[in-house]
């Protein structure tokens, strides 16, 4: 297999097939790119230096005895750094090369590969590529990057439809186009779910399958050690009770989380947390379950005017209906008849009372008054509806009062689906970005969420974002620095606050983690790595599997695969309960149907949903 990238998500995958499940992957990457690390930006601030240098600490010494790179085992290490492009580094199968180039994807053995996963953070160098490898290897398995998704449907029919045009010229087409297969994913839509649903809740995923919509979440087993839903996917780590396992997995206890524990093991975990599979009906009827209404993007009417305005205008109104009421009371005719003539008074229009009552003249002059008054709340009125149409292009502020919203740290391509994510479930979001021109201020306008342009590294940006009075912080930015500066910061502004960080390097973010959970062990600390959350759902698609997606239990990872039983002995003429492997895999649901009993046989033509962890699924192969 082949993997080619410029960015971690290349050198996981390539740990991922390498040490999970055996593979011989050839990796190409950019001159040095294996050393590569992400920017330090930022510094933190006085009030949380010695905790930061603390972590910063313990991490460097970490990633030391580790060998300095704080990549993953799967990327080679100390290869010279002036090999030149195109030739081989070292004997680990690592081939540096400034870009996928016909001549380098030859030398990389695309020609004889079963699989190439192009995971360059650059759409259009990926797709160039993808079609050069069709057309070197016709039979080849595809799996591409892309973050416009609707793009990648496109390219994803295309080359498929080359390749069965390729493999149907030859004796064997049909059998060998099946085996043909092109996967688009994304890892920001990979890692969005997991991330929205942490900063949400804590916790809470969602894996959906042709109709079939499951939901696992944490919660404590029940006295007899059951716990309500389809079934346990996993036990926390005991020391932990609120379920706040943290990146390096054992808990203070030595403790570790137990994967797809079998009856026994559950029963005896009575009162242990545990994250429960749970069975949802339909899309929509998981949408219905948020709280308020969904989000459509539609300015709504009170937007156009501002509070004082809006105030204003009520005022005005007030006055007229109690001049009506007067007048009514005062001359005794017809109510809608008393409304008429103030508001003929109120606009000016002649009709003088020269020889009405006093009464009926002091209410006339009154009248007047009163619309002298409103004539420029009525052209306040206008501009400002005007200035709300122009600018409605632009940014908005975060609103005064508000509160239990999320900080979204980052609009980047993770941080724009995490917010499209949230607004889905109907979640209020202040955006917090540096780069003006950054591609998910379109989202956030389009969706009408507050956001502060600004360093977050800077003083007053997270005040600006009202983070005091903030249910979350999550800081998905691409510098592992500045997602941890902000979070300390935020934290001695709100101890209690809850915390997600996005953070690359495993050793830092155990540092982090341990620290973070010692300083405030009241306050809900998750650290998530979206190169973690994606490599098994790329890994699964070059091995031709179709991943349904990944939830992340503590810094462990569950897949949810589509599985054919035909032929399988694993599957094949067993019940549901016979082909659960405690620690390995368990069938959840056939695809196409609602409930499946435990005492369902298995046959030829079944598609079943299974939970696996990586190596289980890779026996499963």
């Amino acid at each position: 297999m082949v993997v080619c990238g410029d960015d971690g998500l290349a050198h996981r995958l390539t740990a991922e097939l390498r040490g999970v499940y055996g593979e011989q992957v050839t990796l190409v990457v950019p001159p040095n790119g294996r050393t590569a690390r992400p920017p330090v930006v930022g510094r933190a601030r006085a009030a949380s230096a010695a905790l930061f240098d603390r972590v910063v600490s313990a991490a460097v010494g970490s990633v030391g005895r580790a060998g300095g790179t704080g990549q993953p085992s799967g990327a080679a290490a100390g290869a010279p750094a002036g090999a030149s492009a195109g030739q081989r580094a070292d004997g680990e199968g690592v081939l540096e090369a400034a870009e996928p180039t016909e001549a380098v994807l030859a030398e990389a053995g695309v020609a004889r590969a079963a699989a190439l996963a192009l995971v360059y953070d650059d759409d259009e160098t990926n797709i160039r590529a993808a079609l050069t490898a069709r057309r070197l290897n016709p039979r080849l398995r595809l799996v591409l990057r892309l973050y416009n998704r609707r793009l990648g449907q496109h390219i994803e029919e295309l080359l498929d439809q080359a390749a069965a045009l390729a493999a149907g010229d030859g004796e064997d087409g049909p059998g060998t186009g099946a085996e043909t297969s092109t996967t688009v994913l994304s890892d920001a839509d990979t890692a969005a779910p997991a991330l929205a649903a942490t900063a949400v809740a804590g916790t809470g995923r969602v894996v959906q399958a042709e109709g079939l919509l499951l939901r696992a979440v944490e919660r404590p087993l029940s006295a007899d050690g059951s716990g309500t839903g389809l079934c346990t996917l996993a036990l926390l780590s005991g020391g932990d009770p609120a379920g706040t396992g943290g990146p390096d997995g054992p808990d203070s206890t030595g403790e570790q989380p137990r994967l797809l524990p079998d009856d026994d093991e559950v029963r005896q975990a009575a009162g242990r947390q545990a994250v429960v599979l749970e069975h949802v009906s339909s899309a929509h009827g998981a949408e219905s379950a948020a709280p308020g209404r969904r989000s459509t993007g539609v300015m709504p009417l009170a937007s156009f005017f501002s509070r004082r305005l809006r105030w204003s205008l009520a005022g005005l109104v007030g006055c007229v209906a109690a001049l009506a009421v007067a007048l009514w009371l005062v001359t005794g005719i017809h109510p809608l008849r008393a409304c008429y003539i103030t508001l003929l008074d109120l606009f000016a229009i002649d009709d003088p009372a020269l020889r009405e009552p006093l009464g009926r003249q002091l209410l006339q002059l009154l009248s007047a008054l009163v619309g002298l008054l409103l004539l420029p709340v009525l052209l306040a009125t206008a501009l400002e509806a005007l200035g709300t149409f122009r600018t409605a292009s632009a940014v908005r502020r975060p609103p005064r009062g508000l509160s239990g919203h999320v900080v979204l740290l980052g609009l980047g391509k993770i941080g724009t689906r995490v917010l499209a994510r949230l607004r889905e479930l109907d979640v209020p979001v202040v955006c917090v970005e540096s780069d003006p021109e950054a591609r998910g201020l379109a989202t956030a306008r389009r969706l009408r969420v507050p956001v502060v342009l600004g360093d977050v590294t800077q003083e007053g940006v997270l005040e600006a974002a009202q983070i005091h009075r903030a249910r979350t912080l999550l800081a998905v930015t691409s510098a592992d620095t500045t997602n941890l500066e902000a979070a300390l910061y935020a934290r001695t502004v709100r101890p209690d606050l809850r915390v997600v960080l996005r953070l690359y390097d495993d050793d830092f973010a155990t540092a982090v983690y341990r620290t973070l959970r010692a300083a405030y062990p009241h306050a809900l600390t998750r650290s998530r790595s979206v190169t973690h959350l994606a490599a098994p759902s790329f890994a699964g698609a070059m091995l031709g599997r179709q991943v349904l997606g990944a939830v992340a239990v503590e810094r462990r990872v569950l897949l949810f695969a589509a599985v054919d039983v035909d032929g399988h002995p694993r599957l094949e003429g067993r019940t549901v309960d016979e082909a659960f492997q405690a620690g390995a895999w368990r069938v959840l649901a056939l695809l196409g149907r609602v409930d499946t009993p435990s005492g369902h046989v298995l046959r030829k033509g079944d598609r079943v949903v299974v939970a696996a962890t990586r190596r289980g699924l890779a026996e499963l192969r």
